[in-house]
């Protein structure tokens, strides 16, 4: 699935009324290794078409980072029907983003 930029805007709409299992990507434009994570998210998401993949910058979106107290980037969350499942800090490779997801 195509990636989504989240908003604290289409927040609650995208992930906490999603039925399904969402994968949350904070990053922002100065972090390095959240442009080398970003491809492999990306892959992740178009292998699993069931996954909804959104990508929160932090920067632009400085209550959601405050909201899950995000300290270290990149950061990626998984929820499944709204609720907070699991969480990773920092660059992992692609086998451990889909572990997250199992």
């Amino acid at each position: 699935m195509k990636p989504q930029v989240i908003t604290k805007e289409n927040f609650a709409a995208e992930v906490l009324k999603s039925e399904g299992t969402v994968l949350l990507d904070f990053w922002a434009a100065w972090c390095g290794p959240c442009r080398m994570l970003s491809p492999l998210v990306d892959e992740v998401g178009e292998k699993h078409a069931d996954v909804k993949i959104g990508k929160i910058n932090i920067d632009e979106e400085t209550e959601l980072a405050q909201q899950f107290n995000i300290m270290s980037i990149p950061t990626l969350m998984v929820f499944k029907k709204g609720e907070k499942v699991k969480e990773s800090v920092g660059l992992i490779p692609k086998e451990e983003i889909e572990a997250l997801l199992a």
